[in-house]
């Protein structure tokens, strides 16, 4: 840099303008601005002490040195980010990537700002699938006006597409339907019966709508199915040896009055007495060892349905409301990626059944209706708990003969007292406790 500052003055004594601009570039190449140039050629003196300027403009994110450092070229001194403009990086399920594609607008909202709407398009989506979590990445750009958006901030993403086929499609609600893992099962109703009868059937889907799905086979138009209650229907089938979605073959393994079958290649069920069993023998859960992350994010998510029950309780429409979008947002911030293998799969099937759930309640603004599909996220969360624990907790599974016509449900408590959610102070001490996690 002395000899370079050198040739500048030589170059300047010289008065040629061609030289004079290569000793000047030649200084640029040592990344010294314009104006550093043009003091040195003010000062007229060899200068040994210089100030290291940034190239980019932005915010220090890393400082990787400190005073009286020796450095050598090439050694990185400061991280610097531009955050005018950020990625939001968001994770797409193997089944939702037919739905997406590159240009495509995706709106998300942050819990640092309830209510406000941010959005951004599709720049890149990885062309590879993580084989632990079965999900792609996308990349969505932002214009961060104001530097609202801050890195790590947990963003959930909507993004809103049309179906590609011709012609109509026959759509079904994602709550008629029961899957095993590589079949999909609805109950098909019987017409012009004494009592309901129930056909079971195996269909062919289509993609994943949201909160429907579309079928390529196996159903009718005109045909009615089942779309609320069909794990009860299926229960009763299996606890009487009728074939059902985890037994298509059928065998006994309990009796339940009220149920009838009839022949047919398609397997009927009556619905004349459809009670929710208070010994859930035939739904065993083993327990899987998974890391304490988890568990501690599954306490969470056991905090907030805790409080969707005390609204339940209460009979108080605008807590449940609320509660629910608590357990919603919870369920969104447990981390998939800390499980792998087995672990990974049941949970995807259960949270995905929870979130569901969740929906329904959120969808509704009857405390019945609610109430209903708090009955189905307490199954699923009962099957969440026996398989992966709490973390210095007890909870209580408990249960009301009474709730739903007699059929009965089951929910979870984090006391031994009953607080009925299905009645409230109706009959707000009407159940028992079935069974006690203790961690």
């Amino acid at each position: 840099m002395v000899t370079a500052q050198q040739e500048l003055f030589e170059a300047l004594k010289m008065k040629d303008t061609a030289i004079i601009s290569a000793a000047r570039e030649k200084l640029k190449q040592w990344k010294l601005s314009d104006n550093q140039i043009a003091g040195i050629e003010k000062d007229g003196q060899v200068k040994t002490i210089f100030d290291v300027n940034a190239t980019v403009s932005g915010i220090v994110t890393a400082r990787k040195v400190n005073k009286g450092d020796y450095v050598q070229q090439g050694t990185p001194l400061f991280e610097i980010a531009d955050l005018s403009h950020v990625w939001a990086l968001f994770d797409a399920y193997e089944s939702d990537l037919p739905w997406i594609k590159k240009g495509d607008k995706v709106t998300f909202t942050l819990q640092s700002f309830p209510g406000k709407e941010f959005s951004g398009v599709i720049s890149f989506i990885d062309p590879f699938i993580n084989s632990q979590t079965r999900v792609a990445q996308l990349r969505v750009d932002v214009a961060n006006s104001g530097n609202l958006l801050k890195p790590e901030m947990f963003a959930t993403g909507h993004l809103t597409n049309r179906l590609a086929t011709k012609g109509n499609s026959l759509v079904i609600p994602q709550t008629a339907v029961l899957w095993t893992g590589t079949r999909s099962i609805v109950y098909v109703k019987v017409p012009n019966t004494a009592q309901p009868t129930f056909l079971l059937r195996e269909i062919t889907l289509g993609p994943d709508l949201g909160n429907s799905f579309v079928v390529l086979d196996g159903l009718e138009e005109g045909e009615e199915i089942v779309t609320n209650g069909t794990f009860n229907i299926d229960a009763s089938a299996q606890l009487t040896g009728k074939p059902s979605m985890m037994n298509p073959g059928g065998g006994k393994t309990s009796s339940m009055p009220g149920m009838d079958m009839s022949g047919g290649d398609d397997k009927s069920v009556t619905g004349a007495n459809n009670k929710q069993s208070e010994d859930k023998t035939s739904e065993m859960q083993v327990k899987i060892d998974v890391s304490m992350d988890f568990i501690m994010q599954l306490n969470t998510v056991f905090d907030q349905y805790i409080a969707l029950k005390d609204a339940f309780v209460e009979s108080n429409v605008k807590k449940v409301l609320q509660a629910a979008q608590d357990v919603k947002q919870g369920l969104s911030k447990v981390d998939m990626k800390l499980l792998t293998g087995d672990a990974h799969v049941q949970w995807m099937d259960m949270s995905g059944n929870m979130d569901k759930q969740i929906k329904f309640v959120l969808a509704s603004d009857k405390i019945e209706e609610q109430r209903a599909a708090f009955s189905g996220l307490s199954d699923e969360f009962y099957k969440a708990i026996k398989t992966f624990g709490l973390m210095g907790k007890t909870a209580y599974y408990q249960f009301c003969p009474m709730a739903f016509n007699n059929k009965g449900a089951y929910w979870l408590s984090e006391t031994d007292k009953i607080s009925n959610p299905y009645f409230g102070q109706a009959m707000l001490t009407c159940g028992k406790t079935k069974e006690v996690f203790k961690n």
